[in-house]
C-alpha cells in the first residue's frame, strides 16, 4: 500500500512539475485543521512530507491561522504549539484578521504566483482550492498524509494550454519570426494565393451544349424532308401506272 501511495504522489507531483512549473523547495501552506488531524494521528509533517513529494519542502503558516488557534482555546493547543514552529509567510490582514481559510485561500489568488501547496482538513477549503487551477492539496487520510488528484480546473488548464489558447503574446510573435526566418510564412502565402475559389458554370461549356443539341436536330429535319420525297415520287409513280392501265 505505501509503494501504492508513493507512485501516486509521484505521478501528481509530475503533472504539477511539468505543467505548472513547481520547483524544490516545495512550498507548503499549512492550517490549523491539519496539524490537528497531524497531531492525532502521531505523524511529524516536517520529518515525513519532504520524503512523501519527493524533494525539500518549506512549512508556512499566517498570523490569521494561529490567531483563529487561539481563540479555539485548550481543545487546539496542540495544534497551536505545532503551527507554531512553522514559518510565518505574511498575508494582507495584519490590522483585521481573517479565518484561516481565507486567509489561505487569500495566499493563492492570481494565478497562485508563488506556487503553494495547500494543507487542510477543511472540507469546504478543500473544494475552493479545487476551484482554482495549479493549487496541489494535500490531507491526511488513514493516518497517511496524501496529495489530491489533479482537479478537474486544473485539468481544463492545461488541455487549453496544449490547444495553443493559452500561448503568451511574445512567444506568438516569437514563432512568427522563426516561421520568417525559414521562409515557411512565404510558402503558406503562396499556397494561399494558388487556391481556386469555387464560381459559376463555364458559359462556354454551355455555348458547345446548345451548339450540340442544333447539329443534333439538323439530321432528323432532313430525314423528314426525305421520307416527304419519297413519299411525293410513290404517290407519282402510282399515278401513272394507274392512268398506264385506264389507257
Amino acid at each position: 500500500m505505501k509503494l501504492k501511495r508513493q507512485k501516486h504522489a509521484k505521478r501528481n507531483m509530475g503533472f504539477y512539475k511539468h505543467n505548472f512549473h513547481f520547483r524544490e523547495p516545495f512550498q507548503v501552506l499549512l492550517d490549523g485543521t491539519f496539524c490537528q488531524a497531524a497531531l492525532r494521528n502521531k505523524i511529524q509533517i516536517r520529518e515525513q512530507l519532504p520524503g512523501y513529494l519527493g524533494g525539500a519542502t518549506q512549512l508556512f503558516t499566517t498570523r490569521c491561522v494561529l490567531k483563529e488557534l487561539e481563540s479555539l482555546g485548550k481543545a487546539l493547543y496542540g495544534a497551536k504549539l505545532i503551527a507554531q514552529r512553522f514559518k510565518l509567510r505574511s498575508c494582507s490582514h495584519h490590522k483585521d484578521p481573517v479565518s484561516g481559510s481565507a486567509c489561505l485561500l487569500s495566499m493563492i489568488e492570481e494565478g497562485n504566483p508563488h506556487h503553494f501547496f495547500v494543507a487542510t482538513q477543511d472540507q469546504e477549503l478543500a473544494s475552493k482550492v479545487k476551484k482554482k487551477a495549479g493549487v496541489p492539496l494535500l490531507f491526511i487520510i488513514q493516518n497517511t498524509m496524501v496529495l489530491d488528484k489533479p482537479s478537474p480546473k486544473s485539468l481544463a488548464f492545461v488541455q487549453k494550454s496544449q490547444m495553443n489558447e493559452l500561448v503568451p503574446e511574445h512567444q506568438k510573435q516569437s514563432i512568427v519570426q522563426l516561421k520568417e526566418k525559414e521562409g515557411l510564412a512565404k510558402q503558406e502565402g503562396e499556397k494561399r494565393r494558388k487556391r481556386k475559389r469555387a464560381g459559376g458554370p463555364n458559359p462556354l461549356s454551355c455555348l458547345k451544349k446548345k451548339k450540340k443539341t442544333q447539329e443534333g436536330q439538323e439530321p432528323s429535319e432532313k430525314k423528314k424532308r426525305r421520307k416527304r420525297k419519297r413519299n411525293r415520287v410513290k404517290a407519282e409513280a402510282m399515278q401513272s401506272v394507274q392512268k398506264s392501265e385506264e389507257e
